[in-house]
């Protein structure tokens, strides 16, 4: 008999130790805030670079939304009910929960094979990938949640069902249903094929072709000139970039996906609770890998994102230690003229800058926030000859002669 509407309390009651629940909230706030933390800076990031976003980084970005997705709407109701240790919110919202986290979940995966097709055109067979644009991305990222949303909504039209997972603290499909229900069997059949080895079949299949033509153009690019170096280096990037985050993904699934398989086809009654609660741990670290692979490994994102924090930084620092004042310049400007007067001849700096010597010492790096002071260079007289040379790279005590 299905439950009825009604307070959860009654209906939900964790199948775990208290210990082992407090340990898996504990968990879900870590990644909670490092998801939301690394997601929302990758957003920001692509909506700041977003006129040079690239058509295949359009599917980075969408990834990055369904992972936070997934964020915002199961881990502020699955943190508390661990901590609980039963589920503290209605059956309305035990179905609200299983949808987001299918919906959100299928995204990602579906985003990722998208992602992996999208590389292995652009590598493999780059006649047809160079033709690749926006439009294309655009269309194909409607497709990736239209195809989620079908297997999502699924559940909700009576294929297949939503209710309380093993552990009682959350909720994703009833998995026990289909040793009782054809339509739920069919639903989870579907869903299996479908959204887990079709996908993890082409991801595979994608990045064979990928690598296959990377170390065939290995060996060739040994006889070529740099252009083609740069171009074999940029698809090194793209593969392994890619080929982290699928890996991340379906390890972080895969273990899920067993173990409801287990209790869909298998006895139920065998599957520990325990088995649920650490597969469910694992899937929902997959919201990290994204921001984490692409901030930190991605040139782009990661200049962007050094470019952006360099800009917060200048409009912070002047305020602290008003290193732009327009005194300050007008100072830096009349001691620069006066002491450029008492430079000897045979070595003078021979780009005429003026230099300001009382840098704001309360900035950590000249660009962000005080005035910074051009490379200057040295013209150096040796006997009829001169050479041209940067005072950085001259011995203290020389510097010593002309500063």
């Amino acid at each position: 008999m299905e439950p009825t509407m009604g307070n959860a309390s009654d209906l939900f009651v964790s199948n775990i130790s208290k210990e082992n629940d407090f340990l898996m909230g504990s968990i879900y706030a870590i990644f909670g805030v490092l998801s939301l933390l690394g997601n929302s800076i990758l957003l920001f990031v692509a909506y700041r670079k977003r006129p040079s976003l690239k058509p295949a980084e359009f599917f980075i970005v969408n990834l990055s939304i369904s992972d936070l997705g997934m964020t915002i709407t199961l881990f502020p109701l699955a943190i508390p009910s661990s901590f609980a240790h039963k589920w503290l919110f209605d059956e309305l919202t035990c179905q609200y929960y299983a949808f987001c986290g299918v919906f959100f979940g299928l995204s990602s995966l579906t985003n990722l094979t998208v992602l992996s097709s999208v590389c292995c055109l652009k590598v493999s067979y780059p006649h047809y990938g160079n033709k690749f644009s926006s439009f294309h991305a655009r269309f194909l990222v409607v497709g990736v949640w239209c195809y989620a949303s079908i297997f999502a909504v699924g559940p909700l039209a009576q294929w297949g069902r939503y209710g309380p997972e093993p552990y009682g603290t959350a909720c994703c499909i009833d998995w026990k249903a289909s040793n009782t229900e054809l339509l739920a069997m069919s639903y989870i059949v579907c869903l299996f094929l479908f959204c887990y080895m079709v996908p993890s079949t082409v991801i595979f299949v994608s990045y064979l072709f990928i690598f296959m033509t990377v170390r065939g153009s290995r060996q060739a690019v040994q006889q070529h000139v740099s252009p083609q170096n740069k171009t074999t280096n940029a698809h090194n990037l793209i593969v392994k970039l890619s080929v982290a985050v699928c890996i991340g993904f379906l390890m972080a699934w895969s273990p899920y996906a067993v173990v409801a398989m287990w209790a869909a086809f298998g006895d139920f009654g065998s599957v520990p609770p325990m088995s649920f609660a650490l597969a469910a741990i694992f899937a929902k670290s997959s919201t990290l890998y994204n921001p984490m692979v692409y901030l930190v490994f991605k040139p782009n994102f990661r200049k962007s994102l050094c470019r952006d924090a360099a800009q917060c930084r200048r409009r912070l620092c002047p305020s602290v230690c008003g290193c732009e004042a327009t005194p300050m310049q007008r100072s830096c400007s009349n001691r620069s003229q006066r002491n450029n007067k008492d430079v000897d001849n045979s070595t003078r700096l021979s780009n005429g800058l003026p230099e300001c010597h009382e840098a704001c010492h309360h900035c950590p790096e000249a660009g962000s926030g005080c005035l910074a002071t051009p490379q200057r260079t040295a013209r150096i007289m040796t006997g009829s000859t001169h050479s041209e040379v940067a005072v950085s790279q001259l011995s203290n005590e020389f510097q010593s002669d002309f500063l």
